[in-house]
């Protein structure tokens, strides 16, 4: 059962330990990567073989292969993400920033570009659920952003219980389908990441890695960082809720299951001034949880990382939010759009009680790839900017540069760089 605390009883934040499993798969991961590099494809077969238990003649799904696989899908969940992509397309497009010039002064031209990245390696994930909804999130701004070439990667399965080709579920071919991504390789966990981050005969080496993943691939992400972009470094879901004691505890108690089923290292809080609020949706967790069927992994979450707290007021709920930096924020007060501006530190906001975090997970638009493990103090959510790089230019004319030349030059000296001062004071003479 969830605990409920006051407040002034929680615990301070412990620091961060590198336990012996962590360390484990900072050690699997690392010689995976490097048999990788030094192996390419035939380390890729040796892995596809011992983890997925798959023999392939190819990695790369054939058009046919992928057409076959569409045409097993339902038609009306087609368009259900067809009209996702659409909502997830208008949102994007706004984010589509177009660089400057700033106007010539004294024979001075500077400005800034915005050039899309070249090549991008998406990975989606495998296993018990499938993420179609991550191909929407991950690709559709790739595209708005102008990626000429984009690869995806997925584990095949020998034991795939739905449509597919290799094991891969007919809903990711699908989704990849819709958003214009022909190019998908069944190759799974840090093994992907590193075919994407130094490339192998069969997969091409890309500029940047997006996408969700266990713990492998997320320290696969960590390593392979500097040879490659990518995204973030994730951590497991999270939610918070704030809610006054007129919030409807069904509501809640829901929304903070639909996060827990995630895993069970996912997290729920709810902050609230009411302590009656509290008991009520203790007792409705419990309730929704016997009906849930990933109870074993929800209650572990509920149980082990999951916590209600009572507090006074309005103001110290907020407090505590921006304190934790949440994944997923969600204000159950009356008026919410009235508390907006007291959100400093969140991923992702969701205002009122008909705004579930589901809706922005697969439907809404924002982007569903969003900062964990209060990193939200200093980072977004995926968007357009992700798949962009800024270029700055500069014009100096003779005048000009021996208009600055003195500054330039003594800016150089006092930090000890003589060929720096050098570089200007032989174009004066």
């Amino acid at each position: 059962m969830i605990k409920i605390v006051k407040s002034d009883e929680l615990e301070e934040r412990s620091s961060v330990q590198k336990t012996a499993e962590s360390a484990a798969i900072t050690t699997t991961v690392a010689t995976i990567i490097a048999n990788v590099i030094k192996n390419g494809d035939e380390a890729l077969r040796e892995y596809t073989e011992k983890l997925d238990g798959c023999v392939l003649e190819s990695f790369e799904l054939s058009q046919k292969a992928m057409d076959n696989a569409v045409s097993d899908i339902d038609p009306e969940f087609i368009k259900v993400m067809e009209r996702a992509a659409v909502n997830i397309e208008d949102f994007h497009r706004n984010q589509v920033q177009t660089g400057f010039d700033l106007p010539p002064k004294n024979g001075v031209i500077v400005g800034q570009r915005i050039l899309p990245i070249e090549r991008v390696g998406i990975y989606i994930p495998g296993g018990s659920a499938a993420y179609s909804s991550s191909v929407l999130m991950n690709c559709i701004p790739a595209k708005i952003a102008g990626v000429s070439e984009i690869i995806l990667t997925t584990p095949p399965s020998a034991n795939g219980k739905k449509a597919g080709i290799n094991g891969v579920d007919a809903h990711i071919i699908s989704a990849a389908k819709i958003v214009g991504i022909d190019r998908i390789f069944t190759i799974g966990g840090a093994q992907a990441i590193a075919a994407m981050a130094y490339g192998t005969k069969s997969v091409p080496r890309v500029d940047k890695i997006t996408g969700p993943g266990n713990a492998y691939v997320t320290e696969a992400k960590r390593q392979v960082f500097g040879a490659v972009g990518v995204d973030m470094i994730a951590g497991p879901s999270d939610i918070l809720i704030i809610a006054c004691k007129t919030a409807d505890p069904v509501y809640i108690a829901a929304d903070m299951l639909s996060q827990c089923e995630h895993g069970p290292d996912s997290s729920a809080i709810l902050v609230t001034t009411s302590t009656s609020l509290a008991r009520r949706v203790r007792t409705e967790i419990e309730l929704q949880l016997l009906k849930l069927p990933r109870e074993k992994i929800a209650r572990t979450a509920i149980e082990n990382q999951s916590l209600i707290i009572v507090v006074d007021t309005i103001d110290e709920a907020f407090r505590i939010s921006n304190e934790r930096a949440p994944e997923h924020l969600e204000i159950f007060l009356d008026e919410p759009f009235d508390y907006l501006d007291k959100v400093k530190n969140a991923g992702s906001v969701f205002l009122g009680e008909y705004s579930p975090e589901t809706l922005g997970d697969y439907y809404a638009g924002p982007n569903h790839t969003i900062p964990t493990s209060g990193t939200a103090r200093f980072s977004s959510q995926l968007s357009v900017d992700d798949f962009v790089k800024k270029t700055s230019y500069t014009y100096y004319s003779k005048e000009a540069l021996r208009s600055v030349s003195e500054d330039a030059i003594k800016f150089a000296e006092e930090e000890g760089l003589a060929g720096h001062a050098l570089s200007v004071s032989k174009r004066l003479k």
